[in-house]
């Protein structure tokens, strides 16, 4: 049978980071065409992986190189793209905006942090990508942990509680987060304080790196419990 195919394979990087209380999504301003916002991301070279590819593309567009990568979902739409038939691989990564100066190059114009419920208009099928990447994020908590790729190395116990509140967009039941979330023992005591708000200096965290990627590789479930 004679096989006819056109077909451009693409890559696009749904990256997370959490800052100021907000999840953000990192997005590209395109330099050529409608210079739209748009995910990170590029064609795959004949020599590459996949991973390779979005490796490079998140570098050389945004100036990232994320610590934390995982394959999200394969995006083929027909008419996804009104240039020509593209599928798209998509990565989720999860990264600390403090920790990265953003530098945008090749194919983008501009590199900036947006607030996941405050996005500009999108190129291509970008804002279903973004849908389906938050949606695997919130799930995530249920079975992973989640913050050592977006919360500083030292934190306030606090900084934790709303990062999951901000992810879920959900009040936690406190007591109960705090006492179960310390019981995977993920989370060591510092000698360390930091004034937070008008209340009294509240102690410093930091994560057992170790037992954490046991979790991490193991995979754990955390029922969370919401006020």
């Amino acid at each position: 049978m004679k096989i006819t195919q056109n077909i451009k394979i693409a890559v696009d990087a749904v990256v997370f980071g959490y800052h100021n209380n907000q999840i953000q999504i990192l997005l590209i301003q395109q330099k050529f065409g409608k210079k739209q916002w748009a995910l990170p991301g590029g064609f795959v070279l004949d020599k590459e992986t996949l991973d390779e590819a979005v490796i490079r593309e998140l570098k050389e567009e945004t100036g990232v190189k994320a610590n934390y990568l995982e394959q999200l979902y394969t995006f083929g739409a027909t008419q996804r793209d009104e240039r020509l038939r593209v599928i798209s691989v998509a990565y989720l990564a999860l990264i600390n905006p403090n920790n990265y100066i953003l530098k945008a190059d090749t194919d983008a114009k501009d590199a900036q942090w947006f607030d996941i419920y405050d996005l500009p208009e999108l190129a291509f099928d970008h804002k279903d990508i973004i849908a389906v990447g938050l949606e695997r994020l919130k799930a995530k908590i249920n079975y992973q942990p989640i913050g050592f790729e977006l919360l500083n190395t030292k934190f306030p116990f606090s900084d934790l509680e709303n990062l999951y509140q901000t992810i879920l967009n959900k009040k936690l039941d406190r007591r109960n987060f705090r006492k179960k979330l310390l019981s995977f023992g993920i989370l060591q005591e510092t000698d360390q304080y930091q004034k937070v708000g008008s209340g009294r200096p509240a102690k410093l965290f930091k994560f057992n790196k170790k037992k954490y990627k046991e979790l991490e590789q193991n995979g754990f479930h955390f029922e969370i419990k919401f006020a």
